[in-house]
């Protein structure tokens, strides 16, 4: 081999420049950028030193040759050709790692197949000896890329992926590759604030890779200083002296930067059990005099190193992937960027994300910012300078001191309010109408004594939710947006939706809860959205109800049957009342608190009947009450007893293990109308409502019965802009 090699770096999609960068610090020459990789030319003492020191690489490849290729033939005689003897013994193992097509060759596994006869072919001596294929740790790694009928064949001379430093054993549920983690440090400033003596804080360290990360570049570590096996070390061609020259001076400089006294390097999570794995991460790469990790929210994040230092704030927030996200992550950026403010004047911040629209978020201008990629999800690095001129200032704030008295008496949360945040234009539009709402509905909701109640349901179409208030809390119901509306723009006015309620409404952040509304197909009506098990108590017409804002699409209790539960608590005493499809029973428990002779739920679930029993129990009912699980078609069927008072709220659509077919509203209302009919006793009232928005009374039913649709009367103030939201008929018999 001549004494100048062709070196191919493989690395993240975005470290292209920074890596080509480095590369010319450690001693590549000729540096030219691909995508995910960059090349040139180096000695052996280069290569070893990029393995040892590149912080951003995955992979170092040493070229050994480039040929032309049209067939599969081609592939395999340009392998063959290749002096495979002075890399690999005879009785060696091998790994051969395949990319790119054409040429003859659309399948990888095919290429790497021939890849390895050939090298095999080569090898195999006289007495049969011949390599043996271990993919976990060969001592030779192959790589052969094809790129446009060129193939390209490389000694791996990195092993396992250069990102793996060996320290983080334990991870969190989305951790950074240790690779990104030191190049978002590096764009962030990072080398030249530790050069200055600066601190380093991430309020949200997770297991603390920009920690061990930024510690490693403060003491001058190489960053893969302690791995053992490499991709060279069984390699015929390794040189173990000019490795071990290298490898000695890098523990040098390593003794030497972690005798100099330690920079200020703090971390700090939420969530406790991921303070033991980082601390643990810290330990293994011998860092524990210069990094400390401990517990802590974001919303009292406050770095106090010695004498007063500033440093780089650093922060790899949570992007939001599962449904329900954005109201919790909203407040999280607004919070961080608070603390940011507040905590952090004359400091440099850097904030990595997913979600670049949360990012705008913070009441800060970012002066820089850069592209990255995390796998297949582009990022960006926002970076700030915590100076009063960098901060969002001139917009307007909500204006809560105007709200009306009655209002603001109802709504006075038990927790501490969020303080107010900077609106944009679009926020500001959005809690002026929700103001307006509140004033008009909190005179009526302290009157009447209600505590749960609709405020917003769509007023302006281009904010397109549902915002309910459950005593303290707020349930928030974004409706899907039409395929015509662009999805970023519809999350844009979601996050200013969710910035401008917990002004108006006067709650903590915390307490407002999202969800999706969207047509449910199958039986994913009934799925979980969260496992939370958070039950909350509210009250309605003197009786108490357990709702759940975030375990399910429905919370427990559907607010706009509420003069239809109160029309049932005054109709109920010394009656028979039977609720099909009662979910909760909160029908029932209204009746019994009305002073039914008895009441007889049933449903098909048992999560609601479990919680339909809760209720029941909650206000003190449990005799004369029954619960039956079934389904109610087939229940019907099968009752003999009668009724003195039915309600009927089935659900558009019904489909379910436990039930043959399908149940829909509008093609089987008349059967069970007819069914329960049968079961009403003379002088009884059946009440039988509905929510799906076409649907059609069948007009034959009114020869049968008397029938008088009763919509209007069951729609309170807070339901009434939204004469759609059910329909509900009085039936009796002739």
């Amino acid at each position: 081999m001549s004494d100048r090699i062709e070196l191919y770096l493989t690395c993240p999609k975005g470290l292209e420049g920074l890596l080509a960068e480095e590369a010319r610090q450690l001693g590549l020459t000729e540096v030219r950028e691909h995508t995910s990789a960059i090349r040139g030319a180096a000695d052996m003492e280069t290569a070893y030193r990029l393995c040892l020191w590149s912080r951003l690489a995955n992979r170092v490849l040493l070229v050994l040759a480039r040929f032309s290729m049209s067939n599969a033939e081609d592939l395999y005689h340009g392998v063959h050709d290749i002096d495979w003897q002075d890399h690999l013994a005879a009785d060696g193992t091998l790994a051969v790692e395949f990319s790119g097509h054409g040429s003859g060759i659309d399948n990888t596994h095919f290429g790497a197949l021939k890849v390895k006869d050939a090298i095999v072919d080569r090898l195999r001596n006289r007495e049969g000896l011949r390599p043996s294929i271990d993919k976990l740790n060969p001592d030779l790694r192959v790589h052969l890329r094809l790129d446009r009928g060129e193939a390209i064949v490389s000694l791996d001379l990195s092993g396992h992926s250069l990102h793996q430093r060996g320290y983080r054993l334990q991870q969190g549920a989305a951790p950074l590759k240790e690779n990104l983690a030191a190049a978002v440090l590096i764009r962030a400033g990072w080398p030249r604030i530790a050069a200055e003596g600066g601190a380093l804080a991430d309020p949200m360290c997770g297991v603390g890779t920009f920690l061990v990360e930024a510690a490693m570049i403060a003491a001058d570590i190489a960053p893969n200083l302690k791995r053992e096996r490499w991709g060279f070390s069984a390699w015929l061609g390794h040189v173990p002296a000019l490795w071990r020259k290298l490898h000695d001076e890098a523990l040098a400089r390593a003794e030497a930067g972690l005798a100099r006294p330690p920079l200020w390097i703090r971390g700090y999570e939420a969530d406790p059990r991921l303070i033991q794995p980082g601390r643990n991460n810290v330990e293994r790469a011998g860092l524990s005099d210069w990094v400390k990790i401990y517990q802590g929210e974001v919303g009292t994040f406050e770095p106090r190193p010695d004498q007063n230092q500033k440093g780089l704030v650093i922060s790899n927030p949570p992007y939001g992937e599962r449904l329900g996200d954005e109201a919790s992550l909203l407040y999280l950026y607004q919070n961080l960027g608070e603390r940011l403010r507040q905590a952090c004047m004359g400091w440099e911040a850097a904030v990595f994300t997913g979600a670049p629209e949360l990012g705008k978020r913070m009441g800060i201008r970012s002066h820089k910012q850069y592209a990255f990629w995390n796998g297949a999800l582009p990022c960006k690095l926002l970076l700030f300078k915590l100076t009063p001129d960098h901060f969002v200032t001139g917009e307007r704030r909500a204006a809560g001191s105007n709200v009306d008295a009655d209002a603001e008496q109802l709504q006075q949360p038990q927790a501490k309010p969020a303080e107010a945040a900077r609106l944009s234009e679009g926020a500001q539009m959005f809690a002026n109408r929700l103001q307006k709402n509140l004033k008009q509905l909190g005179k009526w909701a302290r009157r009447e004594q209600i505590g749960c109640y609709r405020v917003y349901d769509a007023d302006m179409p281009e904010y397109a939710l549902a915002v309910d208030v459950y005593q303290e809390w707020v349930h928030v119901q974004e409706y899907a947006a039409p395929r015509s509306i662009d999805p970023e723009k519809a999350q844009s006015r979601l996050i200013d939706a969710l910035a401008a309620i917990p002004q108006v409404l006067g709650v903590a952040q915390q307490q407002v809860v999202l969800k999706r509304r969207e047509r449910q197909s199958g039986t994913r009506q009934y799925e979980r959205q969260a496992t939370e098990g958070r039950f909350q108590e509210v009250s309605e017409g003197g009786v108490k109800l357990l709702v759940n804002l975030t375990d399910y699409l429905d919370t427990g209790l559907f607010l706009d049957h509420r003069p239809m539960r109160m029309r049932i608590q005054r109709e109920a005493a010394g009656k028979r009342f039977l609720n099909l499809f009662c979910y909760t029973a909160t029908a029932s428990v209204h009746a019994a608190k009305g002073g039914a002779r008895s009441t007889t739920s049933v449903d098909l679930s048992k999560t609601y009947l479990d919680w339909a029993r809760r209720n029941l129990a909650l206000n003190g009912f449990s005799e004369r009450n029954r619960l039956e699980q079934g389904d109610v078609m087939a229940w019907l069927q099968a009752a003999s007893d009668s009724y003195d008072l039915i309600f009927i709220d089935p659900p558009t659509f019904s489909n379910s293990k436990r039930m043959e077919g399908v149940f829909d509203v509008q093609r089987d209302h008349v059967e069970l109308l007819d069914l329960a009919m049968a079961r009403l006793a003379p002088g009884g009232v059946l009440y039988f409502s509905n929510n799906f928005r076409k649907f059609q009374l069948d007009e034959h039913l009114s020869q049968r019965y008397v029938v008088e649709e009763i919509t209007a009367q069951t729609l309170d103030p807070d339901f009434a802009r939204n004469n759609r939201i059910h329909r509900a008929w009085r039936i009796t018999l002739r």
